[in-house]
């Protein structure tokens, strides 16, 4: 029986060391569906309920493994679906590859059912490598390019292959002219700068009497070079949101994340500072980066089309972060003035103790800080983390420590609803032996992730370790959008876009032959991280959790959250001043120790 081009897709996947594939399928992808079964599911074929959350499993996959994701779906909608985990992917710089069916070469142009102008509709999100393959002796070429291309750019490519030509015989490139041979294999490689641009960085770096550090996921694999760096110019570290696991939050100089979702002492260590270095990060909000012309600054990152970007950088450095820094660090000298590094460990301290009082700050029923802040000394030490988009983010972001073996992510530049539950799966076919942990909003769980527990139940038998937790904060409001729009717009909760129902979560679970447990008070949270950590099957934790408590952004003052509270109520304006003065003195029980801090902006 000869090769069909559907075997040898599934064959040089195999040869590349893709061990699955992410999809949903389709009559556009029949043909590789019956080259499946014939290969014995090898690479293996992972099921979602839904093709978007097949590209955020790839996503998940390649975020937590640090190898490519490889997702597949049929012609038409089915490729459409793909595109908001694709641009996920894209936006994070992540490397996914989607494997896409087309109509019959016949039927193009012809208004045929499903036919979709998918090289145009992928030319931007797969826009690096993105070509249709309609003639085997294309192959392997096309496909190794995407592999290569997704590696090499941390980006999203794309392969589309119309039905047709997934049933035609395979016969290789030969060496003839207009024929175009292929290889396998991506080479390692770790560019530095040249000497004359680390010697200019270093007179930067040391000049400077107040050295802040921002990290991102890019200097992952350099968490001894930054710890000498910080040390040595008695810098203090903040961290975009894709880098939180990048870097040990334990450690007394750490700030913790910055921007909207940062921390205060990341605000303010951005504020006084006199003295930049970017490692790994494209952290988007210029806003929260030292003032122009304050500061002087540095950056590191191994895209040269990435530098520059956000901020007038004097040093542009292109290279491998370790390597770099590496590099770097013999030109750097050491530090004997240790005050700034005192106020930067004094003001993250302070910080912490002011997260521990609001976790413990009453609400109704239960403060979703605490449901956050009481896991963190649950955590196992090889823990992966997601966070979905929405207030859950602002949780996540501000009272976990990750540290060590610690892995965490979240949709970072494209931020879109919906990718916890599906990381979270990813992250478990990348590492079956290690607990996963999802912290999910009640609208992004019903947007997407009750759905994926039905894959949850499918394959959590064939993990090592079975632990899956899903935690929902359930309290029947798209929470972060309703404190956005008082914040931005001085507008109350508009009802009918913002209230949703109230859903059995952990009945569902349950009905999945998962676990499933229902917290409606503040004794019951402890307990139920607890026996959902120690379950021997995954488990979904629907914590009833209170609406007024506001993700408050780290720059805010008193004056702008009480304004904004205020605008929960639109009436007499007794009630309204009534109300304001009730949520003033609720915000300075989310702000104790704090509040001189905040009055001062």
């Amino acid at each position: 029986m000869s090769t069909k081009v559907s075997d040898y897709v599934l064959q040089r996947l195999r040869e590349w060391g893709v061990e699955r594939v992410f999809a949903y399928p389709g009559d556009g992808i029949n043909g590789l569906l019956a080259a499946w079964g014939r290969a014995e599911n090898d690479p293996r074929f992972i099921q979602s309920r839904h093709e978007e959350m097949s590209a955020f499993e790839a996503v998940g996959y390649a975020k937590f493994s640090g190898r490519v994701g490889v997702c597949a779906a049929t012609s038409g909608p089915g490729a459409i679906h793909l595109l908001n985990g694709l641009y996920d992917a894209k936006l994070d710089h992540v490397p996914v590859v989607a494997i896409v069916g087309q109509t019959n070469r016949s039927a193009m142009g012809g208004s045929y059912q499903q036919e979709v102008d998918l090289v145009s509709l992928y030319k931007d999100v797969a826009s690096d490598f993105c070509e249709m393959v309609t003639v085997p002796e294309q192959l392997p070429n096309v496909l190794d390019r995407a592999l290569r291309t997704a590696m090499a750019r941390r980006s999203v490519t794309a392969v589309i292959i119309p039905a047709d030509v997934q049933e035609l015989a395979y016969s290789p490139p030969e060496h003839a002219f207009k024929m175009v041979p292929s290889s396998l294999g991506m080479p390692h490689y770790a560019p530095v700068p040249d000497d004359e641009d680390l010697t200019r960085a270093a007179e930067v770096l040391n000049a400077g009497d107040k050295v802040a550090l921002l990290i991102g996921q890019g200097a992952r694999q350099a968490r001894t070079e930054v710890m000498e760096t910080a040390d040595r110019l008695g810098a203090g570290v903040a961290k975009a949101l894709l880098g939180k696991d990048a870097f040990d939050d334990d450690l007394p100089y750490v700030t913790g994340a910055i921007g909207l979702l940062g921390t205060r002492p990341s605000y303010e260590m951005m504020r006084d500072c006199d003295t930049l270095l970017v490692v790994g990060s494209s952290f988007p909000y210029t806003q929260f980066l030292p003032e122009f012309g304050k500061a002087r600054a540095v950056q590191i990152d191994i895209d040269p089309h990435m530098v520059g970007l956000r901020y007038p950088f004097e040093v542009n450095l292109v290279g491998d972060a370790t390597r770099t820094l590496r590099r770097l660090l013999p030109l750097l000298e050491p530090t004997t003035d240790r005050s700034w590094r005192k106020t930067i460990e004094d003001n993250v301290a302070r910080w912490w103790e002011v997260m521990q009082r609001r976790a413990t700050v009453e609400a109704d029923p239960i403060n979703p800080e605490y449901v956050t802040h009481a896991l963190n000394d649950l955590l196992p030490e090889n823990v992966i983390l997601s966070s979905d988009s929405g207030s859950a983010a602002n949780w996540y972001a501000r009272h976990l420590k990750l540290r060590g073996a610690m892995r965490g992510s979240l949709s970072g530049t494209l931020a879109t609803m919906g990718p916890g539950v599906p990381y979270a799966i990813g992250a478990k076919f990348a590492h079956g032996d290690r607990p996963a942990i999802a912290l999910v909003g009640d609208g992004a769980m019903q947007m997407n992730g009750m759905a994926e527990l039905i894959t949850v139940a499918k394959y959590w038998q064939d993990w090592e370790d079975p632990r899956l937790v899903v935690a929902v904060f359930n309290n029947q409001d798209l929470n972060q959008v309703t404190w956005e729009m008082r914040a931005m717009e001085g507008a109350p909760q508009f009802l009918p876009s913002q209230s949703i129902p109230d859903v059995a979560y952990a009945d569902f679970a349950r009905s999945l032959g998962l676990h499933g447990m229902r917290i409606e008070k503040p004794g019951e949270v402890e307990g139920a991280w607890k026996a959902a950590l120690s379950a021997d099957r995954p488990c979904v934790l629907d914590f009833l959790t209170d609406p007024a408590v506001p993700p408050i952004p780290p720059h805010a003052t008193l004056d702008q959250i009480e304004a904004a509270a205020a605008s929960v109520l639109k009436g007499d304006s007794d009630r309204v001043a009534m109300v304001r003065q009730g949520f003033k003195a609720k915000v300075q029980e989310f702000l104790p120790g704090h509040r001189h801090h905040t009055e001062r902006q």
